[in-house]
This record gives structure tokens, sequence and C-alpha cells, in this order.
């Protein structure tokens, strides 16, 4: 258990390193609409990506490979199948795995689907907006309110802020401890938990969101990071990252009197560029 933001500072230029040594395979289920940025954002943080779904193959992909990333996005009856597959041959194997359970809450079929993924296998981490993360405490009834989700985004009344933080990195902490994984909720801050350790990131832009395919990029980037690390401290690698290059990304975007879709590119050009220096100096991390 880490108990101090010295000690989770300390940690990071040891766990980057580790990162880009090991290059981790990182298979990843995603969906058709951001499938090539995420593979863009594997590469740049130092990750070796590998796209495969059909079924036929997947206990060979699965094998080799060092983490698992599921995202549900687009879903389909093969593409679930194929996670399926994909995720027995990762409990098997030991390969951890990752998932991002994108708008769930909002249909019965993405709720289905992410509660077998939950129930069935052994999950290293779950990545998700706060609402997504609400939606999945109250299916497993550690949330009794009810929740509107908002497609895939997040609802505006469950954004985190300092005001409601404590109330929210408790229900995430429990979370996390029910499951026996690691949950990081993203957002304007970010929480991340394993269930003994709670971190809230104050890190970002909100230029972020306005992107197609920024949670999923980093949900990514997360299973690259555990695949060369450990699930809490690859978690939080990632998140800081991801953050720090959209402050990067935006203050060029700003100074180059740009938009989103330059906003786009520098993201991926910072997160290539991330250094453990940069990490440390830059976080704007506490324990909760």
């Amino acid at each position: 258990m880490i108990n101090t933001e010295k000690e989770l500072l300390n940690r990071i230029e040891i766990n980057l390193k580790s990162i880009k040594e090991k290059n981790a395979l990182t298979h990843c289920i995603t969906n058709s609409v951001t499938i090539n940025d995420c593979a863009n954002a594997v590469l740049a943080i130092g990750g070796s990506p590998f796209m495969a779904e059909d079924a036929e193959e997947l206990e060979e992909v699965v094998t080799i490979a060092d983490v698992l990333v599921i995202n549900i996005g687009k879903l389909s009856k093969d593409q679930i199948k194929s996670m399926k597959i994909s995720s027995q041959t990762a409990n098997k194997t030991n390969t951890p795995i990752i998932l991002d359970p994108v708008g769930v809450g909002v249909t019965e079929l993405r709720n289905r689907t992410t509660m077998d993924l939950i129930e069935n296998y052994d999950i290293a981490a779950i990545r998700g907006n706060i609402s997504e993360i609400k939606a999945i405490a109250k299916l497993v009834g550690v949330l009794d309110e009810s929740n509107t989700a908002k497609g895939v985004d997040v609802n505006l009344d469950d954004i985190i802020t300092e005001e409601n933080l404590k109330a929210n990195g408790d229900l995430i902490c429990e979370l996390a401890d029910k499951l026996n994984t690691v949950i990081l909720a993203s957002g304007p801050l970010d929480i991340l938990s394993d269930g003994e350790t709670t971190v809230v990131i104050d890190n970002g832009d909100d230029m972020m969101p306005l992107i197609t395919g920024s949670g999923c990029m980093l949900s990514s980037i997360v299973g690259s990071c555990i695949g060369g690390s450990n699930p809490f401290e690859g978690s939080l690698v990632a998140i800081l990252a991801m953050n720090i290059a959209g402050e990067k990304a935006r203050a060029k975007v700003d100074a180059n009197d740009e938009g989103t879709g330059s906003f786009r590119a520098y993201l991926i050009d910072y997160l290539y560029k991330t250094d453990s220096e940069t990490l440390v100096k830059e976080a704007n991390i506490r324990i909760l």
C-alpha cells in the first residue's frame, strides 16, 4: 500500500522506464470509430498495438499478448463473442484485462455485456467516466441512487468537483474493493483507486472531451502501461501522461490559434514525448 504522494511520484520513473522497455503487446478489442487513434496512442506511449477481433485467431493472439483491452463502444454479437473468448484465454494465461465500459447504463445490452465480463472474468482495471463507473456501482449494488446516463458522455450531474470529491472517492474506493480491481474514473478531476489507496489527479484540459476517442485512447494506454508495470501504478502513469499531454497540446493550439483537429494530432505528439521528469514535475496529485 502506498501512503504518500511522494512515494507515488518516486515510482513514476521506474514504472515509465519499465513500460517503454517492455513495449507491451497490447491487444485491443475496441470500436471502429476510434481504433486508429487507439493504435497510435499505444505506439506513442511505448506499447505495441494488436487490434484483432476475429474469433478464429483470438486464443493465439491473447496467448502472446501482454495485456488485453476491451472497449464496448460499438458492440455487435460477433464482437461480444470475441470479448468472451479473449477474456477466457486471458484468465488462463494470467494476462491482465482492462475494461472500458463505454455507455454502460444507457442500454440493456451494454449493461449485460459489462456485467457478464465483470462477473465471469478477472478484470485488472476498469477505466470509464464517472457516469459509467456509477452505473456499474448501481448494477453491483454499491450505489442505490438513480442515475440517468447521457449516451457515452458524462452526465452533468455526475461531474467530479471539489464539493463532491470525497463522496465520489469513497464510492470508487468501495467499488474497487468489492470488485477486487483498480478503477480509474476520468473527468475534470480523475480518481484512481485499488480499494486501499485512492488518488485524485488534477491535470488535463477541457479540450480533451471535444475530440472523439480521448477516453478510448486513455483506456488503450492504460493497457500498455499496466502491461509494463502493475494495475495501480500503470494506471497512474497512463492518466498523468494523457492529461499532461493534453495540457501541452492545448497550449500549442492556443499559441497557433488552431482547433480540435490540431489538438488531436498534438496530443499524440506529446504522448510520444512523455518523460518521467515532466510527469513528476507537472503531476498534480493527492491521496484522499
